[in-house]
């Protein structure tokens, strides 16, 4: 049977339930709880099956929300957790605490939301991220500015065993007149072999993110293809943020004619087995318990 769809970065909230500083009115339709319920006839029709479900605060109690869902819903195959890295021992308990539960793959910070573009490389933060290579879990980079780009070799020579993957791509300048400074940083990125990308999120960086286009996001895809290969990029579908920019379903199908001009085999890896092999996603949660991830 093919490879199941899974949909690498997804997102719930609930303001009553955990406290999302970022969230206001300016953000409306969004701007209340976003369950999965929403979403599940999307997947449905574009025929994604599965979901990791990414941290969206910088709080225990936003990842409580996801596991909520991801108890109410099978096809949450992985939840991308809040540890806080700059409290490494605080960080190694929680992460112990998760040592049991298959559903917790990976960890979140919102870095692009701190003043200190240069906080991942706080000595505490530095440590932490060693508790999280310890644990073979790997990072998330909310990476949006050139810096946060730069980092990433640096963090990757001081952590050689630790995965990261750069979400959205670094927000390339989509819509911009220049691909620069991204398109040298990303592929100094890329260059090491731990770090992976995301195809998600891409969006017009002017004034107005549904200003896009297949063929305004062309050339970061392709791009991303070059640097990265299909083996070390995952699809993501960015819900509910993507309902600022078009919505899920246009989203889905902005980036169709693009995945079309991959091979088959290109395709089933990009849209699935990297985010299950990257993620180490429990085989028996998304229905290949006789066909571990490639």
């Amino acid at each position: 049977m093919p490879f199941p769809v899974i949909d690498a970065h997804q997102h719930v909230w609930d303001p009553a339930r955990a406290e999302y500083s970022w969230l206001g009115p300016q953000h409306a339709p969004i701007d209340g709880a976003m369950s999965f319920e929403q979403l599940q006839p999307e997947l449905q029709a574009a025929g994604v099956g599965f979901t990791v479900q990414v941290q969206s605060a910088d709080n225990s109690d936003d990842t409580a929300v996801m596991r909520g869902s991801a108890a109410e819903h099978p096809e949450v195959a992985g939840i991308v957790g809040w540890v806080p890295l700059d409290r490494p021992e605080e960080a190694a308990a929680m992460l112990e605490g998760w040592r049991d539960d298959s559903l917790m793959v990976g960890v979140r910070n919102l870095i692009h939301d701190r003043a200190d573009a240069d906080w991942l490389l706080r000595p505490e933060v530095d440590e932490g991220l060693g508790v999280l290579e310890e644990a073979g879990l790997p990072f998330d980079v909310v990476a949006v500015l050139p810096r946060h780009l730069e980092l990433i070799p640096i963090i990757a020579e001081r952590h050689p065993r630790l995965r990261m993957v750069i979400d959205h791509l670094a927000k390339p300048p989509i819509g911009l007149d220049s691909w620069e400074p991204w398109s040298t940083l990303i592929a100094e990125a890329a260059a090491v072999p731990t770090v992976y990308g995301k195809v998600s999120g891409l969006y017009s960086a002017t004034g107005d993110e549904g200003a896009w286009t297949t063929d305004t996001v062309r050339p970061a895809f392709e791009r991303a293809v070059e640097v990265f290969g299909v083996e070390r990029l995952m699809y993501g579908g960015d819900w509910p943020i993507s309902a600022l920019a078009g919505g899920y379903t246009r989203v889905w199908q902005g980036l169709q004619p693009l995945f079309a001009e991959l091979s088959e085999a290109e395709r089933e890896q990009l849209l699935g087995r990297t985010a299950a092999r990257f993620y180490a996603l429990d085989p028996a949660r998304i229905g290949l318990a006789h066909d571990a991830p490639n």
